[in-house]
């Protein structure tokens, strides 16, 4: 499946779906440690965790970091909203360069592994033509990315 932005009610919505060789339970752990998340971000953002690690993954937990949009500097902090293992967990910004970003992390069992399904609703300053000219082309590269970067990692034995 492939990343998909569209229109939605207040905002965006990114959708993007994921097959992995891995029961969910094995798979979970990867997505629950937030050092994880600098290995699957493009390298041009500098993305750096500023929360000190490890993590403790729960609802209420606040994460904060640093990166860098088309070479400006940016923090973002995100709340773990809801934290379900090993089924789903939600992050959502509080501060950062989006009017909102909520980010919904679901691993549904299927034969033969997991099916993990990104949902994320976001508002950008400017509108649609900010939207359209930078911040959805970036959204895509980012997830995009991070699918290559998965697909390689989790990848069935031959």
């Amino acid at each position: 499946m492939s990343v998909v932005v569209s229109k939605a009610d207040r905002g965006y919505l990114l959708e993007t779906e994921q097959e992995f060789p891995l029961p969910r339970a094995e798979l979970f752990p990867f997505f629950a440690d937030a050092a994880n998340l600098e290995s699957i971000t493009p390298a041009e953002l500098r993305f750096r965790i500023l929360t000190p690690l490890p993590i403790t993954m729960a609802r209420g937990a606040l994460i904060d970091y640093r990166l860098r949009i088309n070479g400006i500097p940016v923090r973002w902090r995100t709340e773990i909203s809801a934290w379900d293992p090993p089924v789903r967990f939600v992050d959502r910004q509080l501060r950062g360069p989006y009017r909102w970003w909520i980010h919904e992390h679901e691993f549904i069992e299927i034969d033969g592994g997991t099916l993990m399904r990104d949902r994320v609703e976001y508002g950008v300053l400017g509108g649609a033509i900010v939207n359209r000219l930078l911040v959805q082309r970036q959204v895509e590269r980012i997830f995009g990315y991070r699918r290559r970067i998965l697909e390689k990692h989790f990848a069935a034995p031959a």
